[in-house]
């Protein structure tokens, strides 16, 4: 009986230990949809580093080895350890194989002839894979990448403070919000950064808030405020280190509203993945107040939305690889991995 008992012991100990380290509201189903998930990013990969084999993949290369490279990183891998490593320096070698010599991060159709949201994304890519790599020519390589990536962004910027989809020639908000979290993952990696160029953005944010407390599609065009375009302003904000700011508060209370008001997945008009990626991380940033009563449900419904037979998340129409990254990076936000996701 003592030696069942002590034996109990031993064997309890280590249950309560793996318990104690999983972050507060992941489960082990989120444990076996995370590994699923990320097994099908591993699987689908394709030799030259990028996911070509959906429609986002053939029209928006950059972008979705952007987002599921990050969504590789934000599970703990890095170029030279973790379960990923692999991919994670395919993806890596496939997104330096994009730096033009003007600094843009792009293929050779320019993500669909809107290259801007794929430079975004593939810049924080690269600026969070940068600050854990520690292959010397490797790491001197990425660094001219990003320090020509981050250039064409600030030269990109417009008069108003924004960006579109192609350098210099407008203003929308989602492609902003890419550009400025870019550089702020780039900052986090000790590179610099133009500090005018985030001011004038933050400013931008600000111009383009409503009456209602959102944020419209573009200070140029006008209109109300958009659901994801508002979450996305609010992750921005925190990026730029406006916590406290008014235009900031009212945002993610609007964002909160319509968060609590309609439940269920539906939030973006037909962009409900592009609006959770951002709610997701507002609300993280924002404090157990939001995210205690977020997090939950959305992992629970991500959880039931994923297609059981090969791992994989449909996202927004456009494919499973961007699906797929996106959920899994909202998935893993209390992991802390990733420096920018993190206040």
């Amino acid at each position: 009986m003592l030696l069942a008992t002590c034996g109990a012991l031993v064997l309890a100990a280590p249950l309560r230990a793996a318990e104690e380290v999983m972050p507060k509201h992941i489960t082990p189903n989120t444990l076996k949809a995370v590994r699923a998930g990320l097994d099908y990013l591993a699987r689908t990969q394709a030799s030259d580093g990028g996911w070509h084999d959906e429609q986002a993949g053939q029209a928006y290369p950059v972008a979705v080895a952007g987002l599921a490279g990050t969504a590789l990183l934000a599970n703990g891998s890095t170029v030279s350890r973790g379960r990923y490593a692999q991919q994670v320096e395919r993806a890596l070698d496939f997104l330096l194989s994009c730096s033009t010599s003007s600094g843009l991060l792009t293929g050779p159709g320019e993500d669909n002839g809107r290259p801007m949201h794929g430079h975004g994304f593939a810049l924080m890519f690269l600026a969070s894979a940068y600050g854990t790599e520690t292959k010397p020519a490797l790491r001197d390589k990425t660094k001219i990448a990003i320090d020509k990536a981050v250039k064409l962004t600030a030269e990109g910027q417009s008069r108003d403070g924004g960006w579109t989809y192609t350098p210099g020639s407008g203003d929308e908000g989602s492609v902003t919000v890419t550009q400025v979290q870019a550089l702020r993952a780039a900052h986090n990696a000790g590179l610099a950064v133009p500090r005018g160029t985030i001011a004038e953005a933050v400013q931008y944010i600000e111009r383009c808030s409503t009456s209602e407390g959102g944020i419209c599609y573009s200070l140029r065009n006008g209109g109300g405020a958009r659901l994801a375009i508002s979450a996305a302003a609010v992750a921005t904000l925190y990026n730029a280190g406006q916590y406290d700011a008014p235009v900031a508060n009212r945002c993610l209370e609007y964002v909160w509203r319509h968060f609590k008001a309609t439940k269920g997945w539906s939030k973006g008009a037909g962009h409900d993945f592009y609006a959770h990626l951002y709610a997701a991380q507002a609300f993280y940033l924002a404090g157990d107040k939001y995210w205690d009563e977020y997090f939950p449900a959305v992992r629970d419904q991500l959880i039931s939305m994923q297609d059981k037979s090969d791992g994989s998340w449909y996202g927004d129409g456009i494919g499973k690889p961007y699906g797929t990254a996106i959920a899994l990076i909202i998935l893993q936000l209390p992991y802390k991995y990733l420096p920018v996701y993190q206040r």
